[in-house]
């Protein structure tokens, strides 16, 4: 009786098996890799908006603090998008007749806010409070790039779990005084341009981040601590600020997060 598969089945069968097993690894790369383009993240996109805003001349420009238009960015869990007062602030002298701003005039004239794309904008399961991490030493440049230096706004980041995750496992990386938080410029530390910081204990019945005071220059007076002035410590490097901050700021190291309720509503 003739066979019916010939000899050379079983070796097609097992590349058949290795070829199906290859595409489901790519399949799965591929799948891993979209989900952090910016095809999904619309990280590096600027969206259209109603009035094209530029950060760049009006903070680089003008030296307007970014809490001037997001006035809730110390307090709340939202930074806030700014009223439109707060732009005919200065639009109702300046450039009054400009077409681009006509959106902004005919808002303050009906009363109906400037319909704005929400440019970093978190899934609704996460719970974000933009608060604490301001009043914890993170800057604005940090999360949102160097502001100051974007005609039109962008996202700089993923604000996908992962990138969230990577500043919670060592925050020592990113933190910075709180003085310097809307320093667009800021840079950690060296050799050659160290930072001085020191504890104010006359200051205890205040929140802890505010009792740490850091200057760029060397302190002047006693920085050694006699005549009861704070010591100051000299900080070289980011690792070592960071971790001072950790330390004084009492921030929760990450085998304390242990509650999904952090983040997640």
């Amino acid at each position: 009786m003739a066979q019916i598969f010939s000899r050379s089945s079983n070796a097609l069968a097992r590349g058949s098996l290795v070829l199906a097993g290859l595409m489901v690894v790519a399949l799965g790369v591929a799948l891993d890799q979209l989900q952090r383009s910016p095809w999904v993240t619309r990280q590096g996109q600027r969206p259209d908006q109603p009035v094209p805003f530029s950060h760049k001349h009006h903070v680089q420009g003008m030296g307007l603090q970014c809490q001037y238009c997001h006035v809730t960015v110390e307090r709340s869990s939202y930074a806030g998008i700014p009223p439109t007062r707060i732009c005919m602030n200065c639009h109702a002298q300046l450039w009054t007749n400009a077409q681009l701003l006509e959106p902004v005039r005919q808002s303050w004239a009906t009363g109906e806010p400037i319909a704005w794309t929400k440019v970093h904008d978190l899934p609704d399961f996460v719970y974000f409070n933009h608060s604490i991490h301001v009043n914890k030493g993170i800057g604005c440049a940090t999360c949102h790039g160097r502001v100051d230096q974007m005609p039109l706004m962008y996202a700089q980041n993923t604000l996908q779990m992962e990138w969230c995750l990577d500043c919670h496992r060592n925050p020592a990386k990113y933190l910075r005084p709180t003085s310097q938080i809307y320093n667009m410029a800021w840079e950690a530390p060296s050799e050659e341009h160290p930072v001085w910081c020191a504890v104010s204990n006359a200051r205890l019945s205040v929140p802890k981040t505010q009792s740490v005071d850091c200057a760029t220059g060397e302190p002047g007076g006693n920085p050694s601590g006699a005549g009861g002035e704070p010591v100051y410590r000299k900080l070289t490097s980011q690792d070592e600020l960071g971790h001072f901050l950790v330390d004084q700021y009492k921030i929760r190291p990450p085998r304390e997060l242990t509650s999904c309720e952090v983040c997640h509503r």
